[in-house]
């Protein structure tokens, strides 16, 4: 299976922030839903490991593409400030006290040079397009020393659960899911190096999310990223996973915490 070498692939001819933009409209909180229920071995979630970096600081802290903002729950006493461009997600947001919030994008953030103390990206630079641009605008906004604290996807394993994501790529079609930027997962380190941070931290860790039945099973596959994807590939994969679907049964979802920060000149 896979995309025939001389075509190129969904990822390469979506033209994502409209993408995710309508994505996201349509489908308010979702990355929320989906993480929220995760858990480690440690019974850690996927947002309080992010932020870990992120408590205590004066500066504000910048969370790059929030959507719903569920950082802000994890950082209520900090100096806070989400930007996404769906204005569903913002809406859902401020419905839900969390805030303040702009709407951006992220290659073109509406912030001040040096206005950050820190940046806080879940789940968002494997997709976020232009990603040099981006990167470019984080340094912008960002002021010398300031951190950057991402999580990302990571590669999957052999382990426990693998069994439920090949039925739902096996019924979508595909090998992987066609992000714009499948480097800047466990390869964000390097991308990053390239762009003039220090890469303090990578560490990866898997967690795990119950599919217990077929409403379980759609909310993980409707919260995934499928441009030119057939509706009926999608509800087969919803159908795939819902048949493994059982009380108990887990899914994996390896994640990846780099921490980095910009130089002090001199």
């Amino acid at each position: 299976m896979g995309y025939p070498a001389d075509r190129r692939t969904p990822a390469e001819t979506t033209p994502w922030p409209g993408y995710l933009a309508r994505y996201h409209d349509d489908r308010p909180g979702i990355t929320e839903r989906i993480l929220e229920q995760a858990t480690d071995r440690r019974r850690a979630r996927p947002y309080s490991w992010l932020v870990e970096h992120l408590r205590g600081r004066r500066a504000v802290i910048l969370d790059l593409a929030c959507g719903s903002a569920p950082t802000r729950e994890e950082l209520p006493d900090e100096r806070w400030l989400g930007v996404d461009l769906s204005a569903g997600e913002l809406a859902l947001a401020v419905a839900a006290g969390r805030g303040p919030v702009l709407r951006g994008r992220a290659d073109q953030l509406p912030i001040g040079e040096n206005a950050v103390g820190a940046v806080c990206a879940a789940m968002c630079l494997q997709v976020l397009t232009p990603l040099d641009q981006v990167l470019a605008e984080l340094k912008r906004v960002l002021r010398p020393g300031g951190v950057l604290v991402a999580l990302v996807p990571s590669g999957m394993w052999f382990g426990r659960g693998l069994l439920g994501w090949w039925r739902v790529l096996r019924a979508l079609g595909i090998r992987s899911q066609p992000w714009p930027n499948p480097d800047a997962r466990d390869g964000l380190p390097k991308i990053l190096r390239a762009h003039g941070f220090v890469v303090d931290a990578s560490e990866r860790r898997v967690f795990r999310r119950e599919i217990n039945d077929s409403q379980a099973a759609a909310l993980l596959v409707n919260g995934l990223y499928l441009p030119g994807i057939a509706s009926d590939r999608v509800e087969a994969a919803s159908a795939a996973l819902a048949a493994w679907a059982r009380p108990g049964r887990r899914l994996p979802f390896p994640l990846r915490r780099i921490v980095a920060h910009l130089p002090v000149a001199g």
